[in-house]
Formats: C-alpha cells, structure tokens, sequence
C-alpha cells in the first residue's frame, strides 16, 4: 500500500473513531429522547450543536497537530499539573461511560441472538481485545471504525425512510423551532465532543505521523468530517423517532431508541436495532480504551511501548464490572456531569496554547477559530455549573 493511501486511510480511520466514538448507547437514547419532548424543533438543536461542536473541535485538533503533542502534555506546558489533572479526568470518565459502552454492546448481542446482556458484553469485549492484538492495531481500529459506522447509518437510513417522517415541518423548524430546552443542547455537545471523544481522532492522527503545520488543511478536513458524520447518524436518527412519535407512538421508556425499529420492522426491526446498538456500542468501547490509554502512556517508557496491552487490560476491566456488578447508574450519571465539564477545561487549555510560542512556535491560529472557542467554552462552562448546582440541589434537597 502507497504512503499517500495510508495518509488518506488513517484521515478518514480518524475521523470514523471519533464519530463512532461519539455515537454510543447514551447517543441512541438522548437523540431518542429529547425528539420525544421537543418534536421537530429538536432539529433546531442538533444544528446549534453541530456548530459547537465544529468550533470545538477545529481548535483542538489543529493545536494538538501543530504542536506535535498529545493534549495533556499540551496543557503541562500551559499549566503545570493541568495535564495530569486532565488525563485524570478522562480516564475516569472513559473508564465510567465504557462500562456503559459494554453494557450496550452486550444488549445488542442479547437482542441478535438471545445470550444474556453479559454473555453478549463479554464476546463483545473479546472482540474488542482482538483488533489490538493486530501487529498494526491503528489501522485495524480505523478499518473496524469506517465499517460498523456504515453499517449504523445505513440500518438507520432504512428505518428513517418506513418511519415515514414529516420532513417538511422538521425543516422549518430547525430554522424556527417552537420551543428550546438548553439541556438538550449541553448534553449533544457533551455528548458529541466531550470527555475523551474529540481526542479519539487528534491521537490517533499523532499516531499516524499526520502532523505539522503543513498537514493543518487535511487535519481541519477530517476533524469537521468527523462532527458530520456523527451528526449524520443524529439526523437520521432523529427522523426516525419523529416519524414514530408524530404518529402518536409512545417510546418504549426501558429502551426508547429502539421504538423506530420496531415500530416499522416488528421482530425483524429489534434485529436491526440489536446490530445498531451493537456496532455502535463496540466502536465506543475501542475508542474509549485507545483514547483513554494515549492519555497515560507518555508517562513511562514502558507502558508507551507496551500501550496495546494496556488499552486491552482497559477493556477487561470495563467488561468485568458490568459482567459482575453491571451499570452503577449513580456513577454514571455523576461522571456524565463530569464529562459536561472536561470540555470547557480541555479547550479552555488547548486556546490558551494557541497563543503560546514554546507550544506552537510562530504559528497564527485564526481569530474566527479562537472566537468560535471561547463561545463554546463559555457556554459550556455556564451550563455546567447550572447542571452541577442543580445536581448537589437534589442531593441535599
């Protein structure tokens, strides 16, 4: 294989391990849930989101590909101690939402063959296991990414189109919603770009060799590539439900996303749901452990050289506790505020090493970019604070 092919293939690996990084369990469910409350006006949403989180992400990946290094060393030489501090936050947060992301994984094996939710999440963790036992595990991971990414958004293309959704109303409306909920837009940004999933796709392409100043314009191309194609899949999505619900369909409150499947498909849509779930519940498992791991791995010799092994011991762990102790629901939506938080804190860190020459040397990052930053994290950072007050509010409520 030609040098430019394995340019282009670990581009567009990239770009899929993030997206389908993005689009897990919890993203099922939110999309689901929220087009449930908001009706057609959610698309007014997914389209604030899908600015965010471009603006977001531009600046993270350009950074970390200009200076040449991962974003905890990154925010180490902005702050000392902020790396550690960062890298903490994510491998808790990855870690937490894995045991998640095995637990879907899990279900969608129970709904395609019938085995328990833990039989399927242990196959499903030992098919995980096997892409980083490949001598060249990068481009396994990014093939394995590209493939369950089609095969999500095809499946859910089908359903949208028997869902029968109106289309018409759904677009006036995402150009003039009738009501708004700034929750919905916190969570699909969180979601989208929050925790470890906007450096899926920035470490794997430091991994590739893509970096420098001269590779900015592709690392800008696979970095927006990467916000559409998980917005694609919340798009279609999103039409599916709406189809459903505007036909006074109620969502199955245990699993509301796969109402559409079924709905539209009977026993046959639950299999394709199972498959859904499935391939995107194990993509988020990979990208999870990788990204969670490239975030420790720079601190010993050993642990870079020996980091497949390491990213395969992240996933036993996440697939024994589900297996033994299953979703600790508490944790989960604890590390879920978490996440809401570690995207102010990381870009943040990452705008302030744009302007910063011992980082990006004589580099001009482009104001409309830095501007574009600092409105999502300002944004995110308010809404968080919201989130956590009203959560310690019904603690001590």
């Amino acid at each position: 294989m030609s040098q430019s092919s394995d340019r282009r293939n670990a581009l567009i690996g990239a770009a899929f391990l993030m997206a389908t990084s993005a689009i897990g369990p919890g993203f099922l469910t939110q999309t689901a849930t929220f087009t449930q409350t908001l009706a057609a006006s959610f698309g007014f949403v997914i389209l604030l989101s899908i600015l965010l989180d471009i603006g977001a992400q531009l600046n993270i990946w350009r950074i970390i590909a200009v200076s040449e290094m991962r974003a905890q060393d990154i925010a180490n030489k902005v702050l000392p101690g902020a790396g550690y501090f960062l890298a903490a936050l994510i491998v808790i947060g990855g870690l937490a939402f894995n045991i998640g992301n095995v637990g879907g994984a899990g279900m969608g094996l129970n709904l395609l063959t019938g085995l328990s939710p833990e039989t399927g999440a242990v196959i499903s963790g030992m098919i995980a296991i096997g892409i980083f036992l490949f001598k060249e595990a990068g481009r396994a991971m990014d093939k394995f990414a590209q493939l369950m990414g089609f095969i999500m958004i095809a499946l859910t293309i089908y359903v949208a189109w028997q869902a029968n959704p109106p289309l018409g109303e759904a677009a006036a409306r995402t150009f003039v919603p009738e009501k708004l909920d700034a929750i919905a837009i916190v969570t699909l940004v969180g979601g989208t770009v929050g925790g470890y999933i906007t450096f899926a796709g920035a470490h794997r392409l430091l991994d590739a060799g893509i970096k420098g100043r001269a590779a900015l314009p592709e690392v800008s191309q696979s970095s927006v590539r990467a916000i559409l194609i998980a917005s694609v899949m919340r798009v279609v999505l999103f039409l599916a439900v709406l189809g459903v619900v505007a036909q006074g369909v109620a969502l199955n409150p245990q699993n509301p996303a796969s109402t559409p499947f079924e709905h539209v498909a009977g026993k046959a849509g639950l299999l394709i749901f199972g498959m859904v779930i499935w391939a995107a519940s194990i993509t988020s498992v990979i990208g999870a452990a990788y990204t969670s791991v490239s975030f420790f791995s720079g601190l010993s010799p050993s642990i870079e050289r020996n980091r497949n092994k390491w990213i395969i011991g992240f996933i036993v762990i996440s697939t024994a506790v589900f297996a033994t102790i299953g979703r600790p629901a508490q944790v989960l939506v604890l590390v879920g505020t978490l996440n809401g938080l570690i995207l102010p804190v990381s870009l943040g860190l990452i705008l302030i090493a744009a302007y910063k020459s011992k980082i990006v040397g004589d580099y001009k990052h482009p104001l409309w970019m830095t501007a574009a930053g600092v409105v999502v994290t300002g944004l995110m950072a308010v809404l968080s604070l919201v989130t956590i007050v009203k959560y310690v509010g019904g603690l001590t409520g």
